[in-house]
């Protein structure tokens, strides 16, 4: 979604998809829109079923302020590579072949995926430019990735999933990308999944720490 050219609601729904949830007051404050622009989107938004109402999650006392977040429809304004047919394929493969040719499948992908990355890091030795180019690769392959420094430790943050629905319908999607990550970063680091859009996340966060 190119939002230098969409209109205010689209602006709207990217911000909460790379965001987060978020308040009218903050959606008006982020996109530069005045607070009664912003509430009409919201409203517009609401009224087309693509985001919903629901209580910020707060520390302090006090009652919590309403925070606007995508709901099912709003996930799919975003591209999902060919969802249902992935699926179908997954489910097909399956059944002709059992678990152990889907096993033999996703191995085939992390191979390919590995060796794509590789080459994409090229020469590069040290983990922040490595990190960079894969999150470039992963950014042309539609995770909306970008790389974030979190004090000593380096964030991969990726915004979106274009094969969401694949993943949910088989967990080694998931499962074996960290092993790939940590290959293609080499021995000097160490990464782990510290936000899941499986697990109820709205972004996959992968946290990398040095050795």
């Amino acid at each position: 979604m190119d939002i230098s050219s969409s209109k205010a609601g689209d602006r709207i729904l990217f911000m909460i998809k790379t965001k987060g949830p978020a308040s009218t007051a903050s959606l008006a404050r982020q996109l530069g829109i005045t607070p009664e622009a912003a509430r009409q989107q919201v409203q517009k938004l609401v009224s087309e079923g693509l985001i919903d109402g629901r209580p910020e999650c707060r520390a302090s006392a006090g009652r919590p302020r309403q925070v606007w977040a995508l709901t099912a429809a709003g996930f799919s304004r975003f591209p999902d590579a060919h969802s249902q047919l992935a699926v179908q394929l997954l489910s097909s493969v399956r059944v002709a072949f059992g678990d152990d040719g889907l096993e033999l499948l996703l191995a085939r992908r992390d191979e390919e995926s590995l060796r794509e990355y590789r080459r994409a890091c090229g020469e590069a030795t040290d983990t922040k430019t490595r990190l960079h180019r894969l999150a470039e690769a992963r950014t042309a392959e539609g995770y909306m990735a970008r790389v974030e420094t979190d004090g000593q430790d380096l964030l991969l943050i990726e915004d979106h999933c274009p094969i969401c629905a694949a993943a949910s319908a088989c967990q080694g999607f998931c499962s074996s990308e960290l092993q790939v990550f940590q290959e293609v970063l080499g021995p000097s680091a160490f990464i782990r999944r510290i936000e899941h859009l499986q697990a109820g996340g709205h972004r996959c966060v992968y946290r990398i720490s040095p050795k």
